[in-house]
């Protein structure tokens, strides 16, 4: 090869080379500038399934997991990193018919027997993948059952005093000529509607507490006037069964709340220790500020409540003592209020109870910024003070002081 020849073929190479490392260069460059910055559409849809408040899976055509959130998990959709095989067998149907189908994906061991609503809807997303969401409605469906039978528990409550009145009216029409047996008649008439007003008057009070009603404005409370008057709405039923009450000398204490309804709490709490407590036993009320709440503790050496009872007797319409609530003419709903003042109030009621030996609620309410030091300084001195009747309840307080 001649020289010639061989400077153009050296150069023809360089061309070639520098032609071919240009473009690699450009390419390199282009794919770098086209590259997606930051978060990809993938992962975008992602983070939406495991962040949803729903739970979802997402399986391809044999049934596989795809992709899950912690919601579906949490639901029990998902076992041992499998799909529910309803989920499973939905989403066949799915594929080959191509429509979204509804089920019911809540579990198999309480269905029918707890209120427990897990509703599911099955998508095709094409090429064989489905999507599987479900809805926990156990809540809304616990509530409707706390409405049927609230609603079942008023009719049954509200028709015992109105048949009564009804046949008492027509006892009375028979005996018109009775002076004796129309005033026995009369009498419990008197008595049956004054359960019935009662009843309502407490449906209704439990009814705003609940929310349907806009609850007043907080004030600065004194303890020891809603003691007082609670007192008084209560000694004409203490005095016929017998029952002495005594409380604590005055506290000073202040909460911010509303007085009427503590009255009403209170009054509760005092009319259901003189009911369930034998002739001649006390009652007792105690005040103090613990941590920031004040407490009213009222004790009575009553018949007790059973352990398997004690949360129970919160409910609304629950008695312990069927028969006699029924005798002393309780609504089974003086508790229930008891513990919706107590929590709109931001409080909470206690109770210890030991079966024949008696019973101890306790409101505990918020105290009015200030009141420790208010309690503090309002305690007697010891060698100035007469030392007050001492009642040691059940819990180790002691109550004393006035008696009613």
């Amino acid at each position: 090869m001649t020289a010639p020849a061989s400077f153009a073929l050296a150069t023809a190479a360089l061309v070639v080379g520098l032609t071919v490392g240009y473009l690699v260069a450009r390419a390199r460059r282009r794919s770098t500038v086209r590259r997606p910055t930051g978060t990809t559409p993938a992962e975008l849809l992602e983070r939406f399934v495991r962040s949803s408040n729903n739970g979802v899976l997402v399986l391809n055509r044999f049934g596989d997991l795809v992709l899950y959130n912690r919601r579906a998990e949490v639901l029990g959709l998902i076992r041992l990193n499998q799909a529910d095989a309803r989920a499973r067998k939905a989403a066949e149907q799915v594929i080959q018919t191509g429509e979204t189908l509804e089920i019911d994906l809540a579990p198999l061991a309480v269905r029918g027997r707890q209120p427990e609503a897990v509703l599911a809807e099955v998508r095709p997303l094409g090429d064989g993948f489905t999507v599987v969401e479900a809805v926990d409605h156990s809540e809304a469906v616990r509530l409707e059952a706390t409405r049927r039978d609230f609603v079942a528990n008023v009719s049954h409550e509200l028709k015992t005093p109105v048949g009564a009145i009804a046949l008492l009216a027509e006892a009375v029409l028979d005996a018109a000529d009775d002076t004796v047996e129309v005033r026995r008649f009369g009498e419990k008439i008197l008595r049956e509607s004054t359960r019935l007003g009662k009843l309502v008057t407490e449906l209704i009070a439990l009814s705003r507490l609940q929310g349907a009603e806009k609850l007043p404005e907080l004030n600065v409370v004194e303890v020891d006037a809603v003691v007082g008057e609670a007192l008084g709405r209560t000694r004409l039923a203490a005095e016929s069964a017998d029952i002495t009450v005594t409380t604590d000398g005055p506290s000073g204490l202040l909460v911010e709340g509303d007085r009427t309804l503590l009255v009403t709490a209170l009054t509760n709490l005092l009319e259901n220790a003189v009911a369930y407590s034998t002739a001649g036993s006390p009652v007792s009320i105690s005040r103090r500020v613990v941590d920031g709440l004040v407490e009213i503790a009222v004790t009575d050496r009553g018949i007790g409540i059973a352990e398997d009872e004690q949360q129970r007797v919160f409910e609304r319409f629950y008695r312990a003592d069927k028969a006699r609530s029924r005798a002393t003419g309780g609504t089974g709903l003086g508790l229930a209020i008891v513990k919706h003042v107590a929590a709109n109030h931001g409080g909470e009621v206690l109770l210890w109870s030991s079966q024949g030996i008696g019973s101890t609620f306790t409101l505990r309410i918020p105290a009015h910024v200030g009141t420790e030091d208010r309690a503090a300084a309002s305690e007697p001195r010891p060698e100035l003070e007469p030392e007050p009747l001492v009642v040691t309840g059940p819990e180790g307080t002691e109550q004393g002081g006035t008696t009613l």
